[in-house]
């Protein structure tokens, strides 16, 4: 009997090795906005702290080896306490020059970078999927989990099928906040057939969309963001990565990466 390990997701492996290139260490999670994250790997307090490379081994380590939270924990913490950069200190922000009382690292706090990092690189990862297929299977899914947790707003979304280039997933394409765990799911016609014969009620008209004004505290930036997706989420973490991994191959290779 021979056993077939998973193959490790090369895309989001990719992904992650992209945003590792540019190490930027913020203050605030409001200090990098949005699809500014597909260009660099950023840690909130983690300014005047020698601590983002070591983050940054464990996730890439935890995706090629498929870890568990609980494993990838495991690696950072040890390093983490002995730089100083765990539990709660007095700290300088440098946008305002005031001492402030702020969370370091810790358990909660990891698991939100896992949690974070690992979505966002599997999300560039189908993202480059479904570019290099969209011709013979030209249509998404949204997928929300059916366990009762799900927010209201994307439990909505269940089942909407629009095509892959339609503008709705430039700002609907899951994550959609801290925590989300909807994805997308790519389709054929016979795809679309098939799951209408099981049962699944599709849906192909996008919704329509309501705003509500957000400010950004650290920069003074006041936004539009669509009810139902948390600030600094509204825009495609998959389609920003991807086209920021195929940028960073191409000016590395010196050529152009159609398709990639």
């Amino acid at each position: 009997m021979v056993d077939f390990l998973p193959l490790p997701p090369r895309e989001a492996i990719r992904a992650l090795n992209a945003r590792g290139k540019v190490l930027s260490p913020t203050f605030a999670w409001q200090d990098v906005y949005a699809d500014d994250h597909a260009a660099m790997f950023t840690v909130a307090k983690s300014a005047g702290h020698d601590i983002l490379q070591d983050i940054w081994n464990a996730l890439l380590t935890a995706l090629e080896q498929g870890e568990t939270f609980d494993t990838f924990s495991r690696h950072p913490k040890p390093l983490l306490v002995r730089k100083g950069w765990w539990g709660e200190a007095i700290e300088l922000d440098p946008q305002t020059g005031e001492e402030v009382r702020v969370r370091l690292g810790s358990l909660r706090r990891l698991r939100t970078i896992f949690d974070v990092n690992m979505r966002v690189s599997y999300a560039t990862g189908h993202w480059a999927h479904f570019e290099r297929l969209k011709v013979v299977r030209p249509f998404l899914r949204y997928v929300a989990v059916q366990d009762g947790l799900t927010r209201p707003e994307h439990q909505k979304l269940h089942n909407l099928v629009l095509p892959v280039d339609d503008p709705f997933w430039d700002v609907f394409a899951p994550p959609n906040g801290w925590n989300c765990r909807c994805t997308l799911q790519s389709l054929s016609e016979r795809d679309i057939a098939r799951l209408q014969a099981a049962g699944e009620v599709l849906r192909f008209d996008a919704p329509v969309v309501t705003m509500r004004v957000w400010t950004n505290k650290r920069t003074g930036e006041v936004r539009q963001v669509p009810d139902g997706v948390d600030p600094g989420w509204d825009y495609n973490p998959g389609k920003a990565g991807h086209a920021e991994t195929v940028r960073r191959l191409e000016a590395e290779n010196g050529v152009e990466l159609r398709g990639a």
